[in-house]
């Protein structure tokens, strides 16, 4: 009996190593560039087989083989030829860490804003742009901002009074364009995106620029795009440690380490072992403000000085989380501690003056989970929370008396909150090479209290979105998809549709053409805010419906040339917005001296686009030209005077970066031609008359130099605003906005600085 229990159990493992050894096994490994970085969206496949996978952020990957030996192919997108990787399995096996010729700014760009799964920007259905790490580096930035300032269809704004700015994007305002944080929205506090610059450069792994709404997939306020920030992974090795320290001068003032200038210090830390991984960083940033007024400066003397508010930040971040080749779970916490400080002037007839201080305090939280079920299915899973106080302190000095008290003005001692709670659940699922879909639910709910918001609002947003991407032969992709929104307060658009497609002309020449319908909620602050002192009345309304808008956009990218020394790529591109039931600002028609919000504009935008990208051993050049429009409304009444339909204005940018590799060091200029902005506003001298503006031409030039020293150091010096631009000229005097300087004149830079920087790192592999 035991003698043929022990022949049955040798037949049934006969049979099952035949089996396994027929079958396939799993193998698992990470990829990295000769300079030591991931190398991620790289597409890998078995030879002679249909298995396909991609690397991810951490150059990580997992892709089935036959039990046995087989071939790795590894394609960069860079080299003319396919690397190959021996490998021999029998059982699931994890890989020795590869290595490829590539360095890591060498590799194509891979995006993963607004895509099914991490891919090339080549495949992707969308005009995405990317800002990569190499890029951020180079320019010695300190806020995004600074990144920002020189890239084409980017025009920055800034509200001197509060200290913040805001920007525009390819014509449309910012509060059109959604602002996400590895994939989670980014909460303000009003209509300016201040949060731009209120997320520490230092963690920036690179910066996704999609233009056009992406509603469906993230809702609103992606009307006119979206901007995704996406951090630093904890990297490849055991441990890690990087500190930077970065001294910039504020125009001709500067103090050494504190005081006046620019002044930037950061030191992070991060580890990974056996799938687990961390990190956390600290950075302060302090700008110690410019042309800042003495504290006896009085009211008449005030508004003569164009100065900028000192600001002081606190930025903390932490990371941590767990991954394998089918499972990735991380928790993050961001955390902002800002102070700007303001002053309002004395009063020489009492010697009493106010300083207001507007302090922010941000607490976003993140959870996400990517589980790969199969090579077919995969789901994901975001939830943040976003704790946002934003506090007005006001202290009155008298200067007679040496005496400080709180100050009891309307406003003047204020805490505004909001907290912001987002889910979204996403499946992904592949049905063949022809069709794969995306399909989701998100959640979102917005609260907000202050002084100013009446009552205790709430909104809740309910939203299913489906996406589908289809591929017509090997030369067509079509992506349609759709978002279905139910909102607790606003007449949110039932459904909001998109098609985007992509047509391969030519193994060179690829065409996009794109239509999709973009929404934009009113906030809670136009819904609920009331600002009521002795010059204004403003009151927030509740009935407000969501803007809209149909967008098209097309583009044609070209790259005849992609070889190991030289690349060229070119890209031209078009669009056309219009946008309907705009909200702003007006006279309530029951009464004259209440200003209100109400569902009353509309706005068109177009503009036309030219990109060069081009590299040639050691030089990388980027040169493009745009001309945007922006709608006139006074084009549709009878006036005095004929006004176009569109006011355009012409940029021309360049960023040229050349590398020095005899002494490991390299040079970058980024450049950028901003031409005349022309408008037309309502003539109060003539009834029934309007006038032409025009706001000034500028050039902006950033020049920096990076060279690594020793091991692990790199030292960075150059200068920022070369030509010292400062003042924007104005036709419309006193056409600085509500909190701007007036004066016939746009403030936009306060001058021409300089830089010098130490980077730290070291990695224990």
């Amino acid at each position: 009996m035991k003698k043929q229990l022990l022949i049955t159990l040798i037949f049934v493992l006969s049979i099952a190593i035949a089996v396994a050894q027929t079958g396939t096994v799993k193998l698992y490994g990470k990829i990295l560039t000769v300079d030591g970085q991931p190398a991620w969206g790289l597409k890998l496949s078995i030879k002679n087989t249909k298995n396909v996978a991609y690397t991810n952020r951490e150059g990580a990957f997992s892709i089935a083989a036959p039990v046995g030996t087989s071939v790795l192919l590894i394609k960069s997108g860079v080299s003319s030829q396919e690397q190959e990787v021996a490998i021999k399995a029998n059982t699931d096996k994890e890989l020795e860490t590869i290595t490829i010729k590539e360095k890591s700014y060498e590799l194509n760009e891979v995006v993963v804003t607004g895509q099914f799964e991490a891919q090339s920007v080549k495949n992707s259905v969308y005009n995405v742009r990317s800002i990569n790490s190499e890029k951020i580096k180079l320019r010695g930035a300190t806020n995004i901002q600074q990144i920002l300032n020189t890239e084409f269809g980017f025009r920055f704004s800034n509200d001197l009074v509060l200290g913040i700015s805001d920007f525009e994007l390819m014509g449309m305002g910012g509060r059109n364009i959604k602002i996400l944080l590895d994939g989670v929205p980014v909460v303000d506090r009003s209509d300016s995106r201040e949060s731009l610059n209120q997320i520490d450069i230092n963690t920036i792994d690179r910066i996704e620029v999609v233009e056009g709404p992406v509603s469906v997939t993230y809702g609103t306020d992606a009307l006119a795009g979206v901007i995704n920030i996406i951090t630093k992974g904890a990297g490849h090795s055991k441990f890690g440690v990087s500190a930077r320290v970065q001294e910039e001068t504020v125009g001709k003032e500067y103090g050494a380490f504190a005081g006046d200038g620019i002044h930037n210090k950061n030191i992070s830390l991060n580890w990974r072992n056996k799938g687990w991984h961390a990190l956390a960083g600290f950075s302060r940033n302090e700008f110690g403000g410019w042309n800042v007024p003495s504290k006896t400066t009085t009211i008449q003397e005030m508004p003569l000085i164009t100065w900028w508010r000192a600001k002081d930040q606190y930025l903390g971040n932490a990371k941590v989380g767990y991954e394998n080749a089918n499972f990735n779970l991380w928790y993050r916490l961001d955390l902002v501690d800002e102070k700007i400080a303001s002053q309002t002037g004395m009063n020489p007839n009492i010697y009493v003056a106010k300083f207001p201080t507007y302090i922010t305090n941000r607490y976003t939280h993140q959870l996400q989970s990517d589980v790969k079920i199969s090579d077919k299915f995969r789901i994901n899973g975001v939830f943040g929370y976003t704790d946002l106080q934003r506090k007005t302190n006001t202290i009155e000095q008298n200067f007679a008396t040496g005496t400080k008290v709180l100050s009891t003005g309307q406003g003047e001692q204020d805490v505004a909150k909001f907290n912001t709670v987002i889910f979204r659940g996403v499946a992904y699922y592949k049905t063949s090479d022809i069709i794969s879909f995306q399909g989701g639910f998100e959640y979102n709910r917005d609260e907000a209290s202050a002084n100013r918001i009446k009552g205790n609002p709430v909104i809740e947003d309910y939203a299913l979105f489906l996406s589908s991407e289809i591929k017509l032969g090997s030369k067509i992709s079509l992506r349609p998809g759709a978002r279905f929104i139910k909102n607790s307060i606003y007449d949110a658009p039932p459904v909001i549709p998109s098609l985007n497609t992509k047509f391969i002309l030519t193994d060179n020449l690829d065409f996009r053409l794109a239509y999709a319908r973009g929404f934009r909620a009113p906030a809670l602050r136009e819904l609920y805010y009331d600002f009521v002192d002795a010059s204004h009345t403003i009151y927030g309304n509740p009935n407000l419906k969501a803007e809209h808008s149909n967008s098209f956009n097309g583009s044609f990218v070209w790259s005849p040339i992609n070889q190991n020394e030289i690349r060229y790529a070119a890209n031209i591109s078009g669009f056309y917005n219009i946008f309907k039931d705009r909200i702003g600002f007006s006279q309530d028609p029951n009464d004259n001296t209440i200003t209100s919000l109400f569902n009353i504009g509309k706005f068109k935008t177009a503009g036309v686009s030219l990109t060069n990208t081009f590299a040639y051993k050691a030089l990388k050049a980027d040169l493009g030209l745009s001309y945007i429009g922006r709608y006139n409304s006074f084009s549709e009444g009878d006036f005095s005077i004929a006004v176009p339909q569109f006011s355009w204005t012409p940029e021309i940018f360049s960023n040229l970066i050349y590398n020095l590799p005899k002494i490991d060091a390299s040079v970058s200029a980024f450049i950028k031609y901003t031409g005349q902005r022309p408008g037309y506003t309502s003539d109060n001298t003539v009834p029934n008359a309007v006038k032409e503006t025009r706001i000034g031409a500028f050039s902006w030039t950033d020049i920096m130099f990076n060279k690594n020293i020793y091991k692990h150091f790199t030292i960075n010096a150059g200068v920022k605003n070369l030509f010292d631009v400062t003042q924007l000229s104005n036709t419309e005097t006193g056409s600085s906005g509500p909190h701007g300087d007036g004066g016939g004149s746009v403030a936009y830079s306060y001058g021409r600085s300089f830089v010098l920087g130490l980077t730290f790192n070291w990695n224990k592999s």
